[in-house]
């Protein structure tokens, strides 16, 4: 069976015998050396592997026209789903690169070119790259993760790595948010995936707690009712799934009440702001205190005990 090595060998032999005759003998013993039975070795390998040669190409075009087909319909598969651009077109390029590269191999395992050292030339080549750009590629990563499993989407309201705003936009390497003093954060995707975080903005509603203070001279019972008032007064309240009026805690100077009530989550700050203003107009109507914090001061004169 023809391989590569007939073609090499006999082009080697070549070489070698007329490097040694050029060295030995003159112009005209060079020319007289009959060439003929290592062009025929040359071309008889060549007419032997030739159609090793043409099924190789074959194979590669192929396979080819098949895994842009298959990258297609991935692509339209990825739009049903609604994947972020971003990411279809990453997943759907990386996996069109992976496929050619396996359709090489094959080729020249074809050609019987030996595989093994040409993949261990591919995974030394990624390693190389991998330690020269691993911070780059574990935001890279993140990046992907994130647009996949979409843990949090345009304008949610997230609190990351201590970081709270607004999401603003989400790259492949980074993720931007916007705080509520309009300071622009970009926090990197590796440590997105890697700290805790807390996606205000991901159920449709959220627990309002606030704690309302009252004078110890007031009547507890009289305050509930105030805070149950406010609570049905306001239509952006859901007042029938879920409201809290207890005492809380009892401390130096108030009695603590605790105020919990549910409320849509794009309502949260506006209801939690209104309520509060509602309430200390309602106390000021009802003759209920809100107490300043109190402290008892005990002077001593020690000259007065000395005498």
């Amino acid at each position: 069976m023809a391989t590569w090595s007939w073609v090499i060998e006999a082009t080697s032999a070549v070489w070698n015998m007329t490097l040694k005759d050029v060295s030995n003998m003159n112009i005209n013993s060079v020319m007289s050396i009959d060439f003929s039975k290592y062009i025929d070795l040359i071309v008889s390998g060549i007419i032997s592997y030739f159609p090793k040669i043409i099924w190789a190409i074959i194979i590669v075009w192929v396979w080819f026209k098949l895994v842009d087909i298959i990258q297609s319909w991935i692509e339209k598969l990825m739009s049903k789903q609604r994947i972020d651009p971003m990411l279809k077109w990453f997943l759907s390029s990386l996996l069109n690169w992976i496929l050619k590269i396996l359709v090489i191999v094959s080729a020249a395992w074809v050609l019987w070119i030996q595989t093994s050292s040409f993949v261990a030339m591919i995974a030394a080549a990624g390693l190389a790259i991998w330690l020269s750009l691993k911070w780059t590629l574990q935001n890279f990563a993140g990046g992907v993760i994130i647009l996949l499993f979409k843990p949090f989407k345009i304008w949610n309201w997230v609190e990351i790595a201590s970081y709270s705003g607004e999401v603003k936009d989400i790259h492949i390497f980074n993720t931007r948010l916007l705080t509520g003093d309009k300071k622009r954060i970009i926090i990197p995707n590796s440590d997105i995936i890697s700290s805790p975080m807390i996606n205000y903005s991901s159920e449709p509603k959220r627990r309002v707690d606030l704690i309302v203070w009252i004078s110890y001279d007031d009547d507890i019972d009289k305050a509930k009712k105030v805070l149950d008032n406010i609570a049905k007064s306001d239509e952006r309240i859901i007042y029938d799934e879920w409201i809290t009026l207890w005492v809380w805690e009892l401390w130096a100077d108030s009695v603590n009440i605790d105020f919990r009530f549910i409320v849509k989550s794009g309502d949260y700050w506006s209801v939690y702001r209104d309520t509060l203003e509602a309430v200390k107009k309602a106390f000021d109507k009802e003759w209920l205190h809100i107490p300043y914090p109190q402290r008892d001061i005990h002077i001593y004169n020690h000259n007065l005990k000395s005498k």
